[in-house]
């Protein structure tokens, strides 16, 4: 096909097509940051480097060459949260763990129990929001929790309302940290997790809420937080935090994300 005096190839619309989806994919994901102003500068320069180098502009086109050659390792380091989010994101819709049709042949299937598991883990939370006292649950879904589990007190308990409702007592020896649940069992107590440091992430937020977005970034967890200070119940799920969550709906948002595919 001809366009004045431009041979376009079907290829070539393939071609554009792809980039335009790819610039528009890194854009949503960085887009309400910072990172979203360097990227537009950064196509901005691209840009104007094609210019350049159409004019034949020898000495400002090699400048540029340099330029771009030095400020790829620097954006590396710039989008570094952006990039890691990226991958994550593509490594969680690509993983034949994730797939529902792998686990059928493979033998891999909900929990029989899981209906009455987040019934008891979402009883325990209202009484928790109720007593003001803090606390932070992540239920894994489909990622290998192991080497969070590692990090704390390895309890492998069966999954009881009471149980967990006594390890975020206040005077708990293991009501500092996260209780991770695991595959039907609370696997472990007073857990270290990832924080969420991006400069996206709002100030006003506290630490716990901090660590629950870390984890599920890092994982395809679903994350509980109650605030100490105010009762409210949040949930972290792929990156973001939904605040304010209401008892009555609890359960059914749990549900709804963790046999989601």
């Amino acid at each position: 096909m001809r366009i004045g005096f431009l041979t376009v190839e079907w290829t070539d619309l393939l071609d554009i097509t792809l980039v335009a989806f790819l610039l528009y994919q890194v854009y949503y994901l960085v887009k309400g940051s910072i990172a979203s102003r360097v990227f537009l500068g950064c196509i901005f320069v691209y840009v104007f480097y094609l210019i350049v180098k159409g004019l034949r502009l020898e000495l400002l086109t090699t400048i540029l060459q340099y330029f771009m050659g030095v400020g790829a390792i620097a954006l590396i380091v710039i989008f570094q949260q952006e990039i890691r989010r990226f991958l994550l994101m593509i490594g969680k819709s690509t993983a034949f763990s994730n797939n529902r049709l792998f686990n059928t042949f493979f033998g891999k299937s909900d929990s029989e129990g899981q209906a009455q598991h987040l019934k008891k883990i979402a009883d325990a939370v209202r009484n928790i929001a109720a007593d003001f006292n803090g606390a932070i649950v992540v239920i894994k879904k489909n990622d290998d929790l192991e080497k969070f589990v590692q990090t704390g007190e390895v309890l492998d308990a069966t999954i009881s309302r009471n149980l967990l409702i006594s390890i975020f007592n206040q005077y708990s020896a293991l009501h500092e940290g996260a209780t991770i649940v695991s595959d039907g069992r609370i696997a472990a107590a007073r857990c270290i997790l990832p924080v969420a440091d991006g400069i996206d992430v709002p100030p006003s937020i506290g630490f716990r809420h901090r660590a629950a977005l870390g984890m599920s970034e890092a994982t395809d967890a679903v994350v509980l937080v109650v605030s100490e200070q105010t009762g409210r119940i949040s949930l972290a799920v792929e990156g973001k935090l939904i605040g304010n969550i209401s008892t009555n709906e609890l359960e059914t948002r749990l549900a709804d994300y963790l046999n989601a595919d």
